[in-house]
């Protein structure tokens, strides 16, 4: 899943546009700002109004929603301490700039995935998914335990942020498709809305990656624009609509088996912030993380079997020859972005190496129960 990308952010009119809310900020917190962190007690009554703007339109299903319930954990467990005004995209700045407003400080605080940001960041990608890596578990495992989270931080660093996990989508949906995907034949000049490096892979097999804003998917398949699009899974897709103008639902979502979305903050905002009011703010995004995650599984097994028995959706698994070249374009994608940026090499290095640890550990766990042990 994936939005229109957007210029660079805060050139001279946007910049003026958003200076009333960074003054506001400004003047809301000032009483903070004269002490340290470590000098603000739990007994400070100072109250901080922050802003978090995202990458999702306003009220969005499961991670809009996340975002809000987020704002009211904090604020709860803060005794009214901490203050959170969520933003949808668009209404106080566009959904792809929401990274460089709270870069500059325009904003505390932001949701979204990183792979939104892999035209500055070409790492970035790795810290949402890659096709035919690691699943959502295994994900979450490589980012707290795999020295993942680590590097992550190193990467958003010069841009003033620290960014934390707060979600995970599971395995997607291969997509929808007008067209019957029969042979890797198929596949040539096949136009599809598809994101990251699934993006490239596609290019590297004869397709056309066609990049188009959430609200322009529906419409662009209805009229053909597009051949394809992936989005999420069944819950998401369904609420778009998706089902009434294409006539095939593919599996398995090679291109994303695990997304990790993200919430970044202003590191200079938020290490300002006293130290009980920082620990908030990180158990927030853990309960994030777990509930958003929980509620993509739960929502997505039973709008699934809804749009199966009800709808008629026709399921379409990818033949095994497509599977098997898109793999393989997918090594040449990641040779060759190792081989033009040292960070991606670096990151993918810690990546590739906790892969390999969970492959063994899943092929006599999970692997095994699902190929003979499970109940069918």
């Amino acid at each position: 899943m994936n939005l229109l990308p957007r210029r660079t952010f805060l050139r001279k009119g946007t910049a003026a546009a958003l200076g009333t809310a960074v003054a506001a900020t400004a003047a809301t917190a000032c009483s903070s700002e004269s002490t340290s962190p470590a000098q603000q007690s739990r007994t400070d009554n100072t109250i901080y109004r922050w802003k978090m703007v995202t990458t999702w339109p306003p009220n969005f299903p499961i991670l809009g929603e996340g975002c809000q319930l987020f704002a009211d954990w904090v604020e709860k467990m803060s005794a009214g301490r901490m203050r959170i005004q969520v933003y949808g995209g668009g209404e106080l700045a566009p959904a792809l700039e929401a990274f460089d407003a709270v870069s500059y400080g325009a904003a505390e605080m932001g949701h979204g995935a990183s792979y939104y940001w892999a035209g500055k960041i070409p790492s970035a990608s790795f810290f949402t998914t890659v096709p035919f890596g690691m699943n959502g578990s295994q994900m979450t495992a490589w980012l707290q335990r795999g020295g993942g989270l680590e590097l992550w931080r190193k990467v958003y660093e010069p841009f003033n942020l620290i960014p934390f996990m707060s979600g995970n989508s599971g395995m997607q949906m291969g997509g929808w498709f007008n067209k019957e995907i029969n042979s890797l034949a198929d596949v040539q000049g096949l136009k599809m809305r598809i994101p990251g490096l699934g993006a490239k892979v596609l290019a590297k097999a004869g397709g056309s990656a066609v990049l188009s804003a959430a609200g322009e998917i529906f419409t662009n398949l209805e009229r053909g624009v597009i051949d394809a699009s992936e989005w999420i899974g069944p819950y998401h897709d369904h609420r778009m609509g998706f089902q009434k103008v294409a006539k095939y639902y593919y599996y398995p979502g090679w291109h994303e088996p695990g997304s990790i979305f993200e919430l970044f903050a202003n590191k200079s905002k938020f290490e300002s912030l006293p130290d009980d009011l920082q620990e908030i703010i990180r158990a927030g995004t853990r309960w994030f993380h777990v509930w958003a995650t929980t509620e993509f599984d739960a929502k997505n097994a039973e709008t699934l079997q809804r749009m199966i028995e009800e709808e008629g959706v026709q399921l379409r698994a990818f033949p095994q020859e497509v599977l098997d070249a898109f793999r393989r374009y997918t090594q040449e994608v990641l040779d060759e972005l190792t081989a033009s940026d040292p960070t991606s090499r670096e990151v993918y290095a810690s990546y590739q190496k906790f892969q390999r640890q969970m492959a063994v550990w899943s092929g006599v766990s999970e692997k095994m129960y699902y190929e003979k042990l499970e109940t069918r």
